[in-house]
């Protein structure tokens, strides 16, 4: 064998290998995909991955993770003749630019492009086999012009609204916040308080499509966790609506929706949202103060925190009382946070004696707990006129209750949803502008009108200051000469709106716009769609799995109705990456101090050493901690493979020969042909460190079988060549070459392996005596089962505890063990 090459000089070989190699996949454009023409029948696969916001602190060794797992795959799938779609781009509108550049006085627009440039240098030396000529830019007004083009189809279709809504202010930061961005009432940036507050705004109507929302997760490959995440916060309840009569002015209802009817008559208490616009009705003068301090307090906790079942229960008695609407009883109304006003009605029906939070609620403030419902689900406790539903079951009696309130007036039954309609609107500079404008003279006064198409893009106005207005208002609020413009049509005066879009907009779409990313007439082709939609398999974080997963479908089923796409369904393959934690166990993070950067170790040890030890780390969707030490385990594998298929220096081994699986030991031709069916399965399933497992394994058993004989076999090189390659694609496309290979090993035809191959000749089962093992037999796989008899008969060791003894009969297991029964 070719002597070792230091450590030093094996470094330099890879980091020579990982430039020469990406050099040419650059220059050639080798992972280009087809377009739909020059495809012809070849099959697609569309891998994309969710495009990071590129921050100034680049990548850290947890970002590659999925880019790297998605390239295995797709290096793949090229192998297995599939046309691939592997795209790459930036989601780079959003608020921590602009707080940069309200921080340094640098432009967002400068310090985005420089942050791009930094994370796209950071991904190509990864070797990621991205199709850069599809890079898209959310910033880039080529881009945004189609978001503002879709804003415009929704406006058109009904879907786009404005209206005066609570959100989630933060007053430091100037702007409004998704609940996503709001952790324990602080902002995500900054930990700056958050505060609810009205705002008109502008609002699309994802709740009308809520059941298609729900239908849809039915048909699509996710996690299950993340379907159940979706339909929690889509939360379809079906029951009753019911009104209870204001005592004090019964033409007044407060109406509540409820999904337990049954429980009608177990009401002791009523709770109303503090946002509740019959509030101020039901308060007393008494309680007035009380009431306005907790209704002031409650302001500053986001629903998040307010809809914590595990939380303290708090709220105060209004004072004030309605009627129940079967027994006119008076029943006491309460205020408390718990009761959201952007679910169902805003208030409900207390019913301690079944529901676990009003229970805990009745007995932190002493209310009565009254049971109708029996151990055995039926009512009971019905009072007056209305005991003959005693004895019912629940749901009959749930039938019974709401037909009597319906006939009364004072109830139907109804579906109602805990998703609300998405805000669409933020108080930033740095977002897509939304393409209309207010026009505030003439009979149009007060209307809004949609720019034409040949008015987008709507772009940015270049501004020094990013501040905060101060009034509410976006940045470009104060931006006179671009706010106020004239209507077009009428020449009368008119408004641009300064509220910007929200950094979901542009990451709603951009899967589509991959497909097509150079068309300037529409914002992508129905041809284009209709051959790669929909997105195949999609790679990326939990905590994208409400948000920006739900308006991606929402939009995709907006657009499906419009007839610009073929499936209603973006993405039908999902799978969630697990992170890789800092060396100390935590999330890594730069004041943590524990931050480790893949600059330095691909610096150290080579890209392919860094791919291959990520994925070695443990199952893919796994959380687990970086390890820098047991790298060097990874970079001495891969020594090994260079040094045994080369002469350490870069030159092909002459002991590499054409040698026949005939002359291979038995051993190492079913371990071959094993891997190649174990490393297919592990690529398939995305189990990429059992893969490495089998072909580290692989290379061991070659050095035993191999290492110190006069040739290697050139058929076991080029299979092994392959099989690492989309693993290890830089090495995979030297020792290609250096076997003489012209063309890239990243079209290569992928392996394929002899069943019959994978198991021996011969296998050793056991023999039995009366249920005892007494001996070991080797046999072939092709003896009758006569001769097995046979040979289990003649063993010296069965002989023995036969002796003297009738044999009663023999029985063979097919390839497991021989029983001798004797008497």
């Amino acid at each position: 064998m070719a002597q070792q090459a230091t450590e030093k000089s094996l470094g330099t070989i890879f980091g020579e290998i990982d430039s020469k190699w990406q050099k040419k996949w650059h220059d050639t454009q080798l992972f280009r995909a087809l377009s739909p023409k020059e495809a012809g029948t070849k099959p697609k696969f569309y891998c994309l991955d969710m495009f990071p916001y590129p921050s100034g602190q680049g990548l850290h060794v947890g970002h590659p993770l999925g880019y790297v797992a998605s390239d295995i795959l797709c290096r793949y799938k090229r192998m297995r003749g599939f046309n691939v779609l592997h795209p790459m781009g930036w989601d780079a509108f959003g608020l921590p630019a602009e707080q940069h550049a309200i921080e340094k006085g640098i432009h967002p627009a400068i310090t985005t492009e420089r942050n791009i440039q930094t994370y796209k240098r950071q991904l190509s030396a990864l070797g990621l086999s991205y199709d850069w000529s599809r890079e898209i830019n959310t910033t880039d007004p080529a881009y945004y012009r189609w978001t503002q083009w879709i804003f415009k189809k929704l406006y058109e279709r009904g879907l786009a609204y404005q209206a005066e809504v609570a959100v989630n202010w933060c007053p430091a930061l100037g702007t409004v916040l998704a609940n996503d961005e709001v952790i324990d009432g602080k902002s995500e940036r900054g930990g700056h308080p958050v505060e609810k507050r009205p705002m008109r705004q502008w609002v699309f109507k994802i709740t009308d499509y809520a059941d298609r929302l729900l239908e849809g997760l039915d048909r699509v490959d996710w996690p299950e966790s993340t379907k159940e995440l979706q339909r929690n916060w889509i939360g379809k309840s079906v029951g009753a609506k019911i009104h209870f009569p204001l005592q004090n002015d019964s033409s007044k209802t407060l109406e509540i929706f409820t999904t337990r009817p049954d429980t009608l008559f177990g009401v002791t208490y009523m709770v109303v949202a503090p946002e509740h616009p019959l509030l101020e009705r039901l308060v007393t003068s008494e309680q007035a103060a009380k009431v306005k301090a907790y209704v002031d307090e409650v302001a500053k906790k986001t629903e998040i925190q307010r809809a914590d079942a595990t939380k303290e229960k708090t709220g105060v008695f209004t004072g004030g009382y309605v009627l129940h609407p079967l027994t006119q009883k008076p029943v006491a109304v309460w205020v408390a946070d718990y009761v959201l006003m952007g679910y169902g009605t805003g208030a409900i029906m207390a019913v301690p004696a079944h529901d676990e939070r009003d229970r805990a609620f009745a007995e932190t403030f002493s209310i009565p707990i009254v049971e109708v419902i029996t151990e055995e689900g039926k009512l009971t406790g019905s009072p007056g006129e209305f005991q003959n539903l005693n004895g019912l079951a629940a749901a009959d009696g749930a039938q019974k209750i709401c037909d009597t309130l319906q006939n009364k007036g004072l109830g139907q039954r109804s579906t109602t949803y805990r998703l609300r309609d998405w805000i669409f609107a933020r108080q930033r500079y740095w977002g897509e502008p939304i393409p209309v404008i207010r026009v505030m003279e003439g009979p149009d006064a007060g209307k809004v009108r949609l720019l034409d198409d040949d008015e987008l893009p709507l772009t940015l106005p270049r501004v020094e200051s990013y501040q905060p207005s101060g009034t509410g208002e976006s940045p470009l609020a104060t931006v006179n000469e671009w706010v106020n413009v004239k209507d077009p049509v009428t020449g009368a005066a008119a408004l641009r709106e300064t509220n910007t879009m929200p950094g979901s907009a542009g990451s709603s779409w951009y899967f589509l716009r991959y497909m097509d990313p150079h068309n300037a007439k529409e914002p992508w082709s129905k041809e284009a769609e209709a051959y790669w939609g929909p997105v195949d398999f999609y790679l990326g974080g939990p905590e994208h799995a409400v948000g920006h997963l739900l308006y991606s479908r929402f939009w995709q089923k907006v657009f499906f109705d419009m007839g610009l796409v073929t499936h209603d369904e973006p993405f039908q393959k999902l799978f969630h990456q697990g992170m890789i934690l800092g060396e100390d166990g935590e999330k890594m993070s730069k004041s943590r101090g524990n931050v480790v950067n893949p600059d330095d170790v691909i610096a150290q040890y080579g890209a392919d050493t860094f791919r291959i030890f990520e994925m070695f780390l443990g199952p893919l969707d796994k959380a687990k901690p970086w390890q820098t030490a047991n790298i060097e385990g990874t970079y001495r594998f891969l020594g090994r493979v260079w040094r045994f298929f080369t002469d350490g220096e870069g030159k092909l081994s002459t002991k590499i020969q054409d040698l026949p699986e005939t002359q291979w030991p038995d051993a190492f031709r079913i371990t071959f042909n094993r891997t190649i069916e174990q490393v297919t399965r592990d690529v398939e399933s995305l189990s990429y460190n059992t893969a490495i497992s089998a072909l580290m394994v692989l290379m061991n058993e070659a050095y035993a079988a191999f290492g110190d004989a006069a040739a290697i076999p050139r058929y076991f090189a080029e299979v092994y060549t392959k099989l690492l390659s989309p693993l290890a694609p830089h090495l995979g496309e030297e020792l290609w070459e250096l076997l003489g290979h012209d063309l890239s090993v990243a079209y290569e035809a992928w392996p394929t392996f002899d069943k019959t191959k994978t198991v021996s000749d011969s296998v050793t089962i056991g023999v039995q005596v009366n249920g005892k093992l007494r001996d070991q037999i080797e046999i072939l796989r092709s003896d009758s089962e006569d001769k097995i008899k046979e040979l289990a008969l003649s063993s010296e060791n069965v002989k023995k505890w036969c002796e003297d003894k009738q044999i009663v009969k023999v029985i063979y297991v097919k390839e497991k063990i021989v029983s001798v029964v004797v008497k």
